[in-house]
């Protein structure tokens, strides 16, 4: 069975760091450009960031970049999402995603989305507050 699982999460003060890992059981990542995205409540879920299979191509979304680095381990079957300088507005469940982005597309949240996931981690909840 495909599964991705996230961790990580927690409750953080305003301006505090947290670091996701997302790793898979029984299955390699490496072949996978791997995507996080965030659920706030009551929104829909919008990308944060991807990174691609070999590692050497990342992009952000505006809201986070500068604040938040992906990078991934495939030796260790593990990407990361790096969360520096939070707020309140990055509360959300993040989940991880594997995607195949053909070659001859750039990788980015927007062709992610557009050739669409194939796994889904069950997520994790981060909670920026005082």
């Amino acid at each position: 069975q495909v599964q991705l699982v996230e961790s990580g999460g927690g409750l953080v003060q305003p301006g505090g760091s947290l670091r996701l890992a997302c790793t898979t059981s029984g299955w390699d990542l490496d072949n996978y450009a791997i995507g996080w995205f965030r659920e706030a409540s009551g929104k829909g879920r919008d990308g944060v960031s991807v990174i691609s299979s070999d590692g050497r191509t990342t992009d952000y979304d505006d809201s986070v970049k500068g604040r938040f680095t992906v990078s991934r381990d495939n030796a260790k079957n593990t990407v990361y999402l790096q969360m520096n300088s939070l707020n309140p507005e990055d509360t959300g469940v993040y989940y991880c995603a594997a995607g195949n982005i053909p070659s001859r597309e750039p990788v980015t949240i927007a062709t992610m989305r557009s050739y669409g996931v194939d796994f889904w981690g069950e997520g994790t909840l981060v909670t920026v507050s005082t």
